[in-house]
């Protein structure tokens, strides 16, 4: 069950809007680590979080000045490519960083089809027992799950979520989320605007690679070959080349973010934690920039610029791209995109000027160590082979070292893959971080695991020579009574200072003394084999009590959780016809509403659309026809606009409306009549991201473009038919984002190499990005009615509705017939 303040349909706010900019002052600070927000009251010492996507990368963070570090595991990870880690593994990781004040917290941050909720919930009940400091989430469905049936873990706002307002941290506030991390596109002014407004833990990128999608908004990799980002599968084509009239460029591919500059003013502005991005990365490169920002963050007053510059030198080693500020500054973005400059990571330090067998040979641009990571990047668009430097020669001897400067050969282990005039990069430096595999793992299973802590009260009887133990753990209490010679004591009787010495070893790992009292001891002496006896027996039952106990309450809980995400038993077909809607941003087509009773339509929620509506006398039956649709991104220096267009349009008596994120649930009340459609980038790819969101007000839910026809079929089987809408004619917005396109024209086309092209239009401070092919399910209609579908949506944003194109669309729709030039996206191949 959700909490008592979901029960509502939707959900009382306050306005958000009325005290929007100019930002109030922030109070100062004495050092990072005593940072007072101003609206939490609270002192909090901000954290460095580091990224540990291998057992090498866990340790190079922690022992480089991490105070918390996040990982996936080997399933529903937004990093699938990293090594990531098993639960066993991640107990153990729990362990060791606890046992050292360090956090962890595990990133589920991906979207779950339905097929996966089972292996979910075993997945939810086992981190229940790992005591993890939080669980980093996207997924609608996977926030249900956690927060219904598995209270005890910590959750936190993935930036998949798109958080980048006030009223989105507000709403994950009553959700019941501890930590939203937010968007990376939004300045200091903005992050401290909603800190200065929140009590939310507020957690910010501060180094890594950059999107140049807006995080949770990209469809692109998805759209080429099925591998989902927003699963953890990306396979980054922003980094490709693309051509532009005879130009070609990275016009997509963004420099790595890097805050060094601005830590002071992230703390100040009320950032609680301070992220390093990079699980992908090697353990040198976490070494090196966790080491940065720990300087950074140490520094003593009146030795930051020294600091600083200790830093920057550090993060110098680190080889990570051309590095850009971001947004935090303002709005500009001029530095993020670099067009000349391929994205791959690294520091050019050479080109190939000879092949001679398995080795290719340069002059290096940079000191050269064996256990470097270097790249050979080809002059085309093909990806680069990374390899270690296992072998330096200069002239005819092996070397270990190679000044700047110094014409070196290097065993290349991908033969053929290289040629004269590739380009050379230095990815890392071998001397950073020197613990092997072994030894990381040796000292990994020496960490204590988690455990339940004991209280014992002992009781000791001279006249019946009996000592009795009652203890308690993990609400299993323990009785047991055992005889004991007692010998009058001449010197040190026992004592409870005597007793916790034996009793503080329980022989046990899920058992850890907690707490032990032992009152009016008579004066007497107990043989120390004895009461270690007594000690090996008490714990060994209660261990055994404790563990049938947990085993019986995660059974219980997994049984009741299973019924709860079970399909019904007898879906049945629906009832009704199909309702279509079409999407339509063409104000021509609104006269379509008056002709077309049959169709309901979709406008977006703008200005324009608003102007041409106070001019219209709509009667009711149009008013309940047409759903206007809410922009996904909505920055807060747009908000107060956008609340009153929406109540304006309530008052004229519209009552339905498309949401794309979760802030957009704060522009309605409890006691609006409204009814409220989750829009398509309120991702349901699961029966429980429907059931979350139908306890927030909405009741009709778009699946996802991006689905694929098994899922598709999981989820009308799951009960929720008649309220789910399929597209079946759309174009394809790959990404948005907030960063401009280094090309002049506000609209272009460019295309890569394969011939793929993108359309790109720049408006009112966001680039969104189009695909060349639109995507369509028309032809297979016959097939959809089978499974079967309900309502179809038509989605004509780019050409409308009424035009001969959006016509031919609607033939085609009638007719089921095939539309040339689409894609059906991953409709059969299948969403990875």
């Amino acid at each position: 069950m959700f909490r008592v303040f979901l029960l509502c349909r939707v959900l009382q706010w306050d306005n958000l809007g009325s005290d929007m900019y100019p930002l109030l002052d922030r109070r100062g600070t004495q050092g990072l680590n005593g940072i007072m927000s101003s609206q939490k009251h609270i002192q909090q010492a901000v954290e460095l979080l580091a990224p540990a996507g291998s057992l090498e990368s866990f340790f190079a963070a922690l022992e480089s000045g991490a105070d918390a570090v996040f990982c996936g595991l080997k399933s529903f990870s937004a990093r699938a490519k990293a090594k990531n880690f098993t639960l066993d593994e991640l107990a153990c990781l729990s362990g060791y960083a606890h046992a050292r004040n360090k956090k962890v917290y595990v990133a589920l941050n991906t979207l779950m089809k339905e097929s996966e909720l089972p292996s979910l919930v075993e997945t939810l009940e086992e981190l229940g027992h790992l005591s993890v400091d939080g669980l980093i989430i996207q997924d609608f469905g996977l926030y249900n799950l956690a927060h219904s049936h598995f209270p005890e873990i910590p959750l936190h706002a993935s930036t998949q979520m798109v958080v980048h307002n006030l009223a989105g941290v507000r709403m994950l506030e009553k959700l019941g989320f501890e930590r939203a991390v937010l968007a990376r596109e939004l300045s200091l002014d903005e992050i401290a605007y909603i800190a200065k407004n929140s009590s939310l833990e507020l957690e910010h990128f501060i180094h890594g690679a950059l999107c140049y999608s807006i995080s949770g908004h990209c469809l692109f990799s998805s759209y080429l070959d099925g591998r989902s980002g927003n699963r953890g599968r990306c396979i980054q084509p922003c980094r490709r080349r693309y051509h532009y009239k005879g130009e070609s460029g990275f016009y997509f591919s963004t420099s790595d973010f890097s805050a060094l500059d601005h830590i002071p003013a992230l703390c100040r502005a009320g950032v609680m934690s301070l992220k390093i991005e990079g699980r992908m990365k090697s353990a040198e490169y976490v070494a090196a920039v966790v080491l940065a920002y720990r300087t950074v963050m140490d520094a003593t007053p009146g030795k930051e610029k020294e600091a600083l510059a200790r830093a920057k030198e550090t993060l110098e080693g680190a080889m990570g791209r051309t590095s850009s500020p971001g947004f935090l500054p303002g709005l500009g973005g001029a530095d993020i995109v670099l067009p000349k400059r391929k994205g791959g990571i690294g520091r050019i330090i050479g080109k190939i000027e000879r092949l001679q067998g398995k080795a290719v040979s340069f002059r290096t641009g940079d000191v050269l160590h064996v256990g470097d990571r270097l790249r050979i990047q080809p002059g085309n668009d093909r990806a680069g082979q990374g390899f270690t430097v296992r072998k330096l020669i200069i002239g005819k001897r092996a070397v270990k070292r190679a000044a700047k400067g110094t014409v070196v050969s290097i065993p290349f282990p991908f033969q053929g893959k290289a040629q004269r005039g590739d380009l050379v990069f230095k990815l890392a430096t071998g001397k950073a971080f020197t613990m092997s595999v072994e030894a990381c793992r040796r000292r990994l299973n020496a960490a204590p695991l988690p455990a339940q802590e004991v209280r014992l009260n002992i009781d000791c009887k001279e006249a019946e020579s009996s000592i009795t133990v009652h203890g308690l753990a993990g609400g299993v209490a323990l009785d047991k009574t055992y005889t004991a010679e007692m010998i009058l004591a001449r010197k040190s009787p026992l004592s409870e200072k005597t007793l916790l010495k034996v009793f503080s070893h329980t022989g046990h790992p899920a058992l850890t003394l907690a707490g032990l009292q032992a009152e009016k001891l008579p004066p007497v002496v107990i043989k120390p084999s004895r009461l270690k006896e007594i000690r090996r027996d008490f714990y060994g039952v209660l261990d055994k009590l404790l563990g049938e106990k947990q085993l019986q309450l995660a059974t219980q809980r997994l049984h009741r959780v299973r019924e709860a995400i079970a399909p019904p038993g007898n879906v049945g077909k629906t009832t009704r016809a199909s309702q279509v809607y079409i999407v339509s941003d063409q104000l021509e087509d609104l006269q379509g509403v008056a002709d077309h009773h049959e169709l309901q339509f979709i406008f977006p929620l703008n200005r324009v659309f608003l102007e041409e509506v106070r001019h219209q006398g709509w009667e009711k039956t149009a008013r309940d026809r047409i759903i206007w649709d809410l922009p996904s991104i909505l920055f807060d220096q747009d908000w107060s606009a956008m609340a009153e267009m929406v109540e304006e349009l309530l008052r004229k008596g519209f009552s339905r409306f498309r949401l794309n994120n979760i802030a957009h649930f704060a522009f309605f009340t409890a006691s609006a009549d409204v009814k409220l459609m989750a829009g398509p980038w309120l991702y349901t790819l699961n029966s429980q991201a429907v059931a979350a969101m139908n306890l927030l007000g909405c009741r009709k839910f778009s699946l996802s473009l991006e689905d694929d026809k098994e899922n598709m079929q999981s989820l009308l089987d799951s009960g929720n038919r008649e309220a789910l809408l399929l597209t079946v004619f759309a174009s394809i917005d790959l990404f948005t984002s907030r960063i401009p396109v280094p090309i002049k024209e506000q609209q272009c086309t460019v295309q890569n190499d394969k011939g793929d092209l993108l359309h790109i239009v720049e408006s009112e401070g966001l680039t969104v990005t189009r695909a060349g092919k639109r995507f369509s399910l028309l032809g297979k209609l016959k097939e959809l009615r089978k499974m079967p579908c309900c309502d179809l949506v038509l989605d004509m944003r780019g050409i409308g509705f009424g035009t001969s194109a959006g016509q031919e669309v609607m033939g085609a729709f009638y007719d089921d017939t095939v539309l040339p030039d689409t894609v059906e996206l991953n409709f059969k191949r299948g969403l990875a």
